[in-house]
């Protein structure tokens, strides 16, 4: 990403102040596909609110005195200009499509301002969009569309040519090229075949440089960082990637300094790098590695490259090749934007503030962007877990704290995402993404969540969070991102001792789903790629570390396992297509299946709640008959606004808490069976 210089403000700064099995198949013992069923019920829906309310945020630049802020997961999607002198919002821009805003780029001027977006699906539409700043009242206008359908970074040469990278699923990224002076939206090749997407690109007069890699998707033989030169003269791709970073997943971003190119990694197995590259000769190079996971935010003063990581922000020293901390009274979270100017670093932050650090004083001013005039929405929503008294709602950087008492809602900061949770007694697990591990909040005792344990960063994606009572452990199923495979992992609450069992089902499937029964984790595997075994199920001993038995999905249900659950001797499970099995553990074998795609069209969550089993997916929450396993309808077009993927939850009186569109709903059923 490259940045337009912002004008001096130092004497503002210090003015503010400091703020601060192995067991083969049985043949099936099921009837045909049944269809979905209203069994009689009371059912009682209460309305609790929107689930998450914040300005979440994804991207930022600062051109001139103002810092420019892309929204994320909210709808519309936005930016927002930042007035750093008096510290307000004083202008926006709706795009109106998508759901995130990673990318922003400054033409040489500071006249335009690029977005770039995320969306769910490729309706087809733009998603290249340009804000004329010099009329910041007039709205952003789409000016082409990638057909990556992801804009992940945007850079612009300095005769103004835009270029974009991003990704779509299962495609292999593109570089390409917006022209300004002819409206065309060009694709300019696939520089690396085997990667499944592009982070970073930055563009000089003649070469514009791609980084790559798998960040998400990896394993099944996906590269890993990659970066290359694009001649613009004679359009030709060059390889350039530092040998010392082809271990890393992904290059993350690229930043070009006067002579040199900036590189930084997003790490896995080892920790994040950085690299300095001369232009004149790209063979000429230093690398430093890191102490973070991820190396991003780039910006540069003189010979000192400022950065940020997992770990806060850092500086280093072009000249004696040094990495320092750089000083900040307080938690910046995550970090979406970086720019240098007059001895101020200016950090976004994921926890929606902007912090201004006065390099030479040591004093920093931090702004809150809601009060400051940013909009404030609902998000689409992650993980939900109840206890009695609180429900928690996680969302980007943040968790909802609702209170079933009072009606007050309490946004907590954590960093990442909160993917799913649990409460026992009155205490919130979360699993954290990316790379966070587990968290923990204690209403009664913290402020604020804190990180529980960490576990390798190459398993980056909990998925699935339940509680094993007589071993008395929390069990978190998790994807690994880079790699491939997944693991579950355990965490005593009795003693604090922990555990990461690496590829419990095999090297390729991730534990999408956990559930336990006398002791015995039941893990649900998915393979997200397009070949290879899906599905299976393992039951393992979370004590020993080992595999009890295994068992292998009938054909019709081998689409990868969405969710579990445990009701007396059966395991019930959904897939991701909505197919539907039901496994007796006594004799582990599947004794029933069903084709439930009407109420259940993709990805699941499982709750057992009064001796029944209850499902949601994107459209419907329904529940499961205990002696015929017959599906009724709870609630028809639930229609919760899910980030990434349904969830419902039950507290200790056996009432359900799931979302019907925005907003959380306690759900309170009684069905006669």
């Amino acid at each position: 990403m490259q940045h337009s210089r912002p004008v001096g403000r130092r004497q503002l700064l210090m003015a503010g102040g400091a703020l601060g099995l192995t067991a083969a198949a049985a043949p099936l013992l099921t009837a045909p596909a049944q269809a979905t069923t209203s069994g009689p019920s009371c059912t009682r829906i209460t309305d609790l609110g929107p689930g998450i309310e914040q300005f979440a945020l994804m991207s930022a630049l600062q051109v001139g005195d103002i810092v420019y802020i892309g929204s994320r997961n909210l709808e519309p999607t936005r930016v927002i200009a930042f007035h750093l002198p008096t510290r307000k919002v004083v202008s926006q821009t709706v795009l109106g499509t998508g759901h995130s805003i990673q990318a922003l780029a400054a033409d040489p001027t500071g006249r335009y301002l690029y977005a770039g977006i995320l969306t769910k699906a490729d309706e087809g539409k733009p998603n290249l969009f340009r804000w004329d700043l010099s009329t910041p009242d007039e709205p952003a206008v789409p000016v082409g569309r990638t057909e990556d359908r992801d804009i992940r970074d945007l850079a612009v040469a300095p005769d103004g040519t835009v270029y974009a990278v991003g990704g779509i699923p299962g495609k292999a990224p593109a570089l390409w090229m917006y022209d300004p002076a002819t409206g065309k939206v060009t694709k300019l090749g696939i520089p690396d075949p085997k990667a499944t997407l592009a982070r970073t690109v930055a563009a000089t007069d003649t070469t514009v440089f791609f980084g790559a890699g798998s960040t998400l998707a990896g394993g099944d033989g996906a590269s890993k960082a990659s970066l290359y030169a694009y001649d613009r003269a004679s359009a030709t791709f060059t390889d350039v990637t530092p040998p010392e970073m082809e271990k890393d997943p992904s290059l993350r971003e690229l930043l070009v300094v006067g002579d040199r190119l900036v590189v930084s990694t997003a790490g896995s197995t080892e920790p994040a790098k950085l690299a300095v590259m001369d232009l004149a000769d790209l063979s000429s190079y230093t690398v430093t590695p890191t102490t973070g996971k991820v190396v991003k935010n780039l910006t540069a003063n003189g010979d000192t490259i400022h950065f940020a990581t997992d770990a806060g922000l850092h500086s280093y020293s072009t000249a004696d090749k040094v990495i320092t901390p750089v000083a900040f009274d307080g938690d910046l979270g995550e970090i979406w934007g970086l720019d240098y100017a007059d001895g101020i670093l200016t950090a976004v932050s994921g926890y929606a503030f902007v912090a201004e650090i006065d390099l030479v004083a040591g004093k920093s001013v931090v702004t809150e962007l809601g009060p400051a005039g940013a909009p404030v929405s609902p998000q689409t929503t992650m993980g939900i877990a109840a206890d009695h008294r609180y429900v928690y709602v996680g969302g980007n950087n943040g968790i909802a704290r609702h209170d079933l008492r009072t009606g007050e809602v309490v946004n907590l900061r954590a960093p990442g995402e909160a993917k799913d949770a649990h409460v026992l007694n009155g205490v919130l697990y979360t699993g954290q993404y990316s790379s966070q591990g587990m968290w923990t909040y204690d209403p009664l005792r913290d402020e604020q969540p804190h990180q529980l344990a960490a576990f390798p960063s190459e398993q980056n994606r909990p998925l699935d969070v339940c509680y094993d009572a007589v071993n008395e452990l929390l069990l978190v199923g998790a994807q690994s991102d880079t790699e491939g495979g997944g693991s579950l992992w355990t965490y005593s609450t009795k003693t604090g001792e922990k555990a990461a069992h690496i590829n419990p089902v095999d090297g390729t499937q991730l534990v999408r789903a956990v559930a336990t029964r006398d002791g015995v984790a039941y893990l649900g595997g998915d393979n997200p790629t397009a070949t290879g075994p899906r599905g299976t199920l393992v039951a393992f001993d979370p004590v020993a570390g080992r595999e009890l038995w295994r068992l292998d999905l009938p054909a019709s249900l081998t689409t990868g396992t969405a969710a579990l659950a445990v009701h007396g001797r059966h395991l019930y499970g959904l897939t991701r297509k909505g197919g539907f099995f039901v496994v007796d553990l006594t004799i582990r074998r599947v004794v029933h299946t069903a084709d439930h795609r009407a109420v259940c069209p993709g990805f699941a969550a499982m709750v057992t709640s009064r001796g029944v089993v209850y499902g949601v997916s994107d459209t419907t929450l329904f529940r499961f008959d205990p002696r015929t396993f017959a599906v009724s309808t709870v609630v028809a077009e639930i229609n919760g606004a899910w980030y990434s993927g349904p969830h419902v939850n039950a507290d200790h009186r056996g009432r359900l808490y799931t979302m019907r569109g925005h907003n959380l709903v306690r759900i309170e059923d009684r069905p006669v069976i």
